[in-house]
């Protein structure tokens, strides 16, 4: 079990798994970590330079969305996550946009499959992945036109 994990290009996803002990699927491998998913979400977020408070208003100042925030964890490497849901809720996962691949619609919520095949059943419903997945994109966009904009 790692004590902290730092976000990295093969980052898939971060899920909560107890209070604070959450689980990173990467490209390869997977890893149980004691912090929950918000907590490396933050550390991550100033190990790359900023804090999550001003990533998300980052993501406002962008996007105009206010709340859920997609963020930008590294944007020269173009990492953005977006969560499954409220960040107050203890049941929220951090899904890597550039990883995925498709996400259907289950009997029980939606699964994501991600860039190398590996799929991640979710209790989240079709709607809610769509309009998080639709939200990071329009980051994304806004974010690399203000950057080409500049160069």
């Amino acid at each position: 079990m790692l004590e902290n994990y730092e976000i990295n290009i093969d980052t898939l996803a971060i899920l909560p798994i107890e209070e604070n002990i959450s689980k990173v699927y990467e490209s390869e491998t997977e890893y149980i970590v004691k912090q929950n998913c918000n907590k490396i979400i933050e550390d991550n977020c100033k190990f790359y330079g900023s804090s999550y408070k001003g990533r998300c208003e980052g993501t406002r100042f962008l996007t105009g969305i206010k709340s859920k925030c997609p963020i930008i964890i590294d944007e020269s490497r173009d990492m953005i996550f977006f969560p499954t849901g409220s960040t107050r809720n203890e049941k929220n996962c951090w899904i890597a946009l550039n990883k995925v691949k498709e996400y259907n619609k289950t009997i029980f919520g939606c699964y994501i499959t991600f860039m190398n095949d590996f799929s991640l059943p979710l209790d989240i419903s079709l709607y809610s992945i769509d309009n998080q997945y639709y939200r990071a994109t329009m980051l994304k966009s806004k974010f690399n036109d203000k950057k080409n904009f500049k160069n």
